[in-house]
């Protein structure tokens, strides 16, 4: 093999993800793929990759890596304090691994996942055209794991042009989610209660969902013992269990639930759910699916 990344410790949880499996829930199988995909797919940019090519996600930091060869390197997401064999390294920033360097992530400040994309990509074999680990389902790679060797791929298009990307770090404190009505608000005595509530990100939340702890949404007294038909499932769909607590859909969710759909976060608003730690407080604001009409509260 050529150029390759040793893997020394994953971490907590380190996958390999892509843009994922986009066009097959009609067959039963989801998406998976980067949970953070603007996170994602600025570590592409920043390296010059093709859209779409695999990178490392890092879950709360614990990482570190050998490179053999000299390899392009870009750590985006959450801000894991970082060093190159001791020296600190910087965040949204390419940089050059020397053959036997050694790359460490520890424990974000904020934010929960970080992508560490190589220029050319990792050379990962594909299912259904993507080579993101789903873990509802099990295609894809299994969980990174110590001693892995992964060779760096081709996948670029032109020379990286920029030094540094200026982005904000995922908040620490109360993040606000944007939420469009859902199928089934009907089902519930009072849904303007998600708006109102201050949710408390659970530590049962995986990259299936968001698992929100608060107090209970009731249903309807009319919708109380009505069991719904499964319906299919999208990301950012949030479902409320007979527990009433709400689970916000992430990229590994299933692809139907039997329970009601209370609303949908937008699509870029996920991908600031799925940089919530455990015990972070969350708010949702509903907003309207006719722009120049008001939604009540």
């Amino acid at each position: 093999m050529t150029r390759h990344i040793e893997i020394i410790e994953p971490g907590p949880l380190t996958l390999v993800e892509d843009l994922g499996r986009v066009g097959h829930l009609a067959v039963g199988v989801g998406r998976a793929g980067a949970a953070d995909v603007g996170s994602y797919r600025l570590g592409g940019r920043l390296v010059g990759n093709v859209d779409g090519a695999a990178a490392l996600e890092v879950t709360f930091g614990g990482l570190r890596l050998r490179a053999h060869g000299e390899v392009v390197v870009c750590l985006t997401g959450a801000p894991s304090p970082a060093d190159v064999d001791g020296r600190v390294q910087a965040h949204a920033t390419p940089f050059t691994l020397r053959d036997g360097q050694v790359l460490s992530l520890r424990m974000p400040l904020s934010g929960l996942r970080t992508y560490v994309t190589f220029r050319g990509g990792l050379a990962v074999p594909t299912v259904l055209g993507s080579a993101s680990t789903d873990t509802m389902s099990g295609l894809g790679p299994e969980p990174v794991r110590a001693g892995q060797v992964f060779g760096i791929g081709q996948r670029t298009e032109g020379l990286p042009h920029v030094d540094h990307a200026a982005v904000a770090p995922p908040p620490s404190g109360t993040v606000e989610l944007a939420v469009l009505p859902g199928p089934r608000r009907d089902w519930f005595a009072e849904p303007e209660r998600l708006a109102q509530a201050e949710w408390i990100v659970s530590g049962r939340s995986d990259r299936k969902g968001l698992r929100l702890d608060g107090e209970p949404i009731e249903r309807h007294t009319e919708w109380r013992d009505i069991e719904l038909p499964s319906e299919g499932m999208v990301r950012g769909a949030i479902q409320v269990p007979p527990s009433g607590l709400p689970v916000l859909f992430l990229n590994d969710h299933p692809v139907t639930g039997g329970y009601p759909v209370i609303g949908v976060v937008r699509s870029a608003h996920v991908d600031r759910a799925a940089q919530l730690q455990p015990g972070q407080p969350v708010r949702f604001r509903w907003e309207s699916l006719h722009p120049h009409r008001a939604f009540p509260s």
